[in-house]
């Protein structure tokens, strides 16, 4: 079973955190979700989502090879569903990534730009493939890194839960090295600390719980512009 700890922090600017994050150990389960939508909706999309999954799992009498692929489907419709029927969550939607733990592999998934890394023996891996304008289409046309961190598409995703029918999920198989540090992120964290910092915090021998705690603040004093949501798993 994996070592795990989670944060989450509305950030500098936004009055409300629309991200939620799932730790349920006895599943081998952990999940951050990055919401959006116009009123509570976002914070709905999020939760709504997570939960989902976690109950998907749970349920699951399958390899789970194959559990995560069904249960993001599965919150994918739920969303769907809850916006049609009520118009106060119209046009919600939310990113996910989750984490689980299957054998002797920790099984990755991902729908938007939510992240998941791994650190181990000095290096920081970037697991997931962004569902951006800017990774799927910007950098594709030729378009240059300086020119895409202000590009006006730069915060537009290509694909979440709850948008459409068609879903498009990553998913990745790993194996955990002993020792190695997972982190699952919001892009309130992801899109403001540089790769170098996260990898120097995830590199300390500090608790799981200080490590994010160093993770939230840092993104806070760099303008915490977004909702910051981290999730620390270590095998």
């Amino acid at each position: 079973m994996l070592e795990a700890f989670g944060l989450s922090d509305p950030g500098c600017v936004r009055a409300n955190n629309e991200d939620y994050y799932l730790l349920a150990p006895s599943l081998g389960l952990y999940i951050v979700a990055d919401g959006m939508g116009g009123a509570n909706a976002g914070e709905h999309a999020s939760k709504l989502a997570a939960q989902t999954v976690a109950d998907f799992v749970w349920q699951a009498e399958e390899p789970c090879a194959q559990v995560l692929m069904k249960a993001f489907e599965e919150a994918n419709r739920k969303v769907i569903t809850a916006a049609s029927n009520d118009s106060m969550l119209e046009g919600m939607g939310t990113t996910l990534v989750a984490a689980l733990e299957c054998g002797d592999d920790i099984l990755i998934a991902s729908v938007g730009d939510s992240r998941a890394y791994v650190y181990h023996a000095g290096q920081l891996l970037v697991i997931t493939e962004d569902q951006t304008w800017v990774h799927e289409v910007g950098r594709r046309l030729g378009i240059d890194e300086a020119s895409l961190r202000t590009h006006p598409m730069r915060h537009v995703l290509t694909m979440a839960i709850g948008v459409s029918e068609q879903l498009r999920v990553h998913s990745y198989a790993v194996k955990p090295q002993p020792g190695a540090n997972f982190l699952l992120c919001s892009d309130g964290l992801h899109g403001v600390l540089d790769e170098d910092f996260i990898a120097e915090t995830l590199s300390s021998d500090a608790s799981l719980e200080v490590k994010c705690e160093r993770l939230v603040n840092a993104a806070r004093q760099n303008g915490g512009p977004d909702n910051i949501t981290t999730v620390l798993l270590r095998s």
